[in-house]
């Protein structure tokens, strides 16, 4: 019998390069991943700047569906990880 496939992750952790994505597409591109996202995945987020209006919209439209927890904070390198709450 066929398994379906997942797209799963072995460590349920997906990249997400805002860097690639064009501006007027980038929050809705990181909203529409944050959604796909089951509990206890996360999404690794990498941006050449801190996102802090991003950051403000995730919180008012997520509250604590979603853990912001930053990996790296350097002026052009930002790494962060979404958590989707278990």
């Amino acid at each position: 019998m066929h398994q379906p496939h997942l797209h799963l992750s072995p460590d349920a952790v997906y990249p997400f390069d805002a860097r690639g994505v064009a501006k007027r597409f980038r929050h809705a591109a990181i909203f529409g991943a944050l959604d796909a996202l089951r509990p206890g995945e996360t999404m690794r987020f990498v941006n050449d700047h801190d996102p802090l209006p991003l950051l403000d919209q995730l919180a008012a439209r997520y509250g604590e569906e979603v853990e912001v927890s930053y990996r790296h904070r350097a002026p052009g390198a930002i790494v962060i990880d979404f958590v989707k709450a278990a």
